[in-house]
């Protein structure tokens, strides 16, 4: 397994040991052994798949409190992936990265506690799935406005498909300092 350190301290990006052959294929999609051993220590408790079609973008998401690690990848499809830092006093707040993740390439990404993520579908259809840290909290369940200027994410969709909670989340301007996770230096 290969990891990619991104411009965001604790975003990671994983590349899997692959073996194929004219059958197919098969790699490791999670070892908690290893991957502890290569600095992600983290605790699956939640597992979820989402499926969407091309231009479908979800996100900006997170739990605060009660934070979720999500461990990402795509099983169908092709997806453009982002978590942004918004942990009050990180030195990169209100920063971002994105990677692309399809299930020709077989990348994850890590993104820690702290950050929220969203992504979109490039392909014509997707299916994504998540392994969490912790289980989904509705009382803590919170989101960014995927186009705030702010943030100024370069999304490769102009006029994606949005949920109505997504389409109404508020900016980071607007988030309560309560409702942000603070960094921990």
């Amino acid at each position: 397994m290969k990891l990619i350190e991104t411009e965001l301290p604790g975003c990671v990006v994983v590349e899997p040991k692959v073996f194929g052959d004219a059958r197919g294929f098969f790699y490791e999609h999670w070892n908690a052994q290893r991957f502890a051993e290569a600095g992600l220590d983290f605790r699956v408790v939640q597992s979820n798949v989402s499926g969407s079609a091309r231009g479908v973008l979800r996100g900006l998401h997170y739990q605060w409190p009660n934070p979720q690690a999500k461990f990402v990848s795509v099983l169908q499809g092709e997806v453009w992936d982002v978590a942004v830092d918004i942990r009050r006093g990180s030195p990169s707040f209100g920063q971002w990265t994105a990677v692309t993740l399809s299930a020709d390439n077989r990348r994850h990404f890590f993104i820690p506690e702290g950050f929220a993520h969203g992504f979109v579908v490039l392909s014509d259809f997707a299916v994504f799935q998540y392994l969490c840290s912790a289980p989904y909290d509705a009382a803590a369940d919170a989101g960014l406005r995927w186009n705030d200027a702010q943030l100024a994410i370069d999304w490769p969709v102009a006029e994606p498909l949005l949920s109505d909670k997504d389409a109404r989340a508020p900016f980071l301007a607007e988030v309560a300092e309560g409702r942000l996770p603070v960094h921990a230096a």
